[in-house]
């Protein structure tokens, strides 16, 4: 890692070509507070308002942000791209948003993989969400469009996710990943006034790092490792499919024999995808012998994606620590310096773990046969993906 004031930003920019730039504002954006952002940006939007999910499917809070779309200012564009092995019956959302003057479309079509049998192809979706207003203001996380991410994560119908919203030039980056995902899916080029010149607009540093499917170095994967090199005291990671690779696996384990103090939070028993929860569970063995500790949330499904390094470095976004995340499709998280907002998300954190059980070694080296070969499934079918 890079020594000095640069050190971090300049692993940033030579991983992945981000650097951290000075002149942000962020904002923390929890639960189901999204909505909320979300509405205000299409409000108060003079130019464009333009939304990228992997999750929008029809009912609340949908209605809530169709609502507010149809009256936001006039002259308003509104662009809309969503992913449709995430969108379950989008086909009912298309015609409103198509009703209120938004320009809609689908990325990478599902039927064309289905038909053929390219189950590459289906597995390459798009899970970025982002919702950029103006070319001013960007909001980034792990949320969706859908009822699971209303209310405050108080039980098994409300989940817990974390969120982030920002004012600076990293919006720029925020909004060229909309453009190239919106031009692949038949879009146009976006106009000039979407890419403003942005002034400062506070003090913390921050880069979005935009990753594409690639089988061998993708910049999630890159933007994982640097983030997770640069703990020197603490290194608190919160992640809803958590399958970490060996490099990945090697770097925690690294992080804990040198002293620094690593904790996993990661879905419990109200996981969404029992699968992945059982091949989550299969790394529990070797990280927790290495010195990781792991907690398991209990309140709701755990869909967050961040990463605490130390009091300065925070990473938010809709990037999983998987290989199909790491390897396969479209992702996006916002990399932070910031002692403010590295504080507010160990609070986060913190309370995160009261309503969460940890895991011990002993206690989970003694768990039955049955549930070590369920565990053993997930990595059985990637070795052949």
């Amino acid at each position: 890692m890079p020594e000095g004031p640069e050190g971090v930003s300049q692993a940033f920019f030579q991983s992945t070509g981000i650097s951290l730039e000075p002149g942000h504002r962020v904002e923390l954006v929890n639960n189901g507070h999204i909505f909320d952002a979300i509405e205000e940006e299409v409000r108060s939007a003079r130019s464009s308002i333009h939304i990228l999910s992997y999750i929008w499917r029809p009912g609340e809070p949908s209605d809530r942000l169709i609502r507010a779309l149809r009256e936001r200012q006039p002259g308003v564009s509104c662009r809309v791209l969503v992913d449709p092995m995430g969108s379950l019956n989008f086909e009912a959302v298309s015609p409103q948003l198509t009703a209120v003057g938004c320009e809609t479309r689908i990325f990478r079509p599902i039927q064309g993989a289905i038909a053929s049998f390219d189950l590459r192809r289906m597995l390459a979706r798009m899970h970025r969400k982002l919702v950029v207003r103006d070319g001013e203001v960007g909001i980034t996380g792990g949320f969706g469009i859908w009822r699971s991410w209303d209310g405050e994560a108080r039980n098994a119908d409300e989940w817990r996710d974390t969120n982030i919203r920002v004012w600076g030039p990293a919006v720029r980056q925020i909004q060229q990943a909309f453009a190239e995902n919106w031009l692949e899916a038949g879009g146009g080029f976006l106009p000039p006034e979407c890419f403003p010149q942005l002034a400062p607009a506070g003090e913390a540093r921050a880069g979005f790092v935009g990753s594409t499917g690639e089988h061998f170095l993708s910049d999630g994967r890159r933007m994982t490792l640097v983030a997770m090199g640069a703990a020197r005291r603490r290194l608190w990671i919160a992640n809803s499919y958590f399958i970490p690779t060996k490099d990945l696996s090697d770097v925690l384990i690294l992080k804990a024999k040198e002293g620094v103090d690593v904790r996993v939070l990661v879905p419990g028993r109200h996981h969404d995808v029992a699968p992945v929860h059982a091949g989550q569970r299969a790394t529990y063995a070797r990280l927790l012998e290495g010195g990781v500790r792991i907690w398991e949330y209990e309140l709701s499904m755990m869909h967050s994606k961040t990463i605490l390094a130390d009091d300065q470095l925070s990473v938010i976004g809709s990037t999983n620590m998987d290989p199909l995340s790491l390897d396969w499709v479209e992702e996006g998280s916002l990399v932070v310096e910031d002692p403010e907002l590295a504080a507010e998300l160990a609070q986060s954190f913190e309370q995160d773990l009261v309503h969460a059980r940890e895991i011990h070694a002993r206690g989970w080296l003694r768990r039955g046969l049955l549930e070590r070969l369920a565990e053993q499934l997930p990595g059985l079918i990637g070795r052949y993906l």
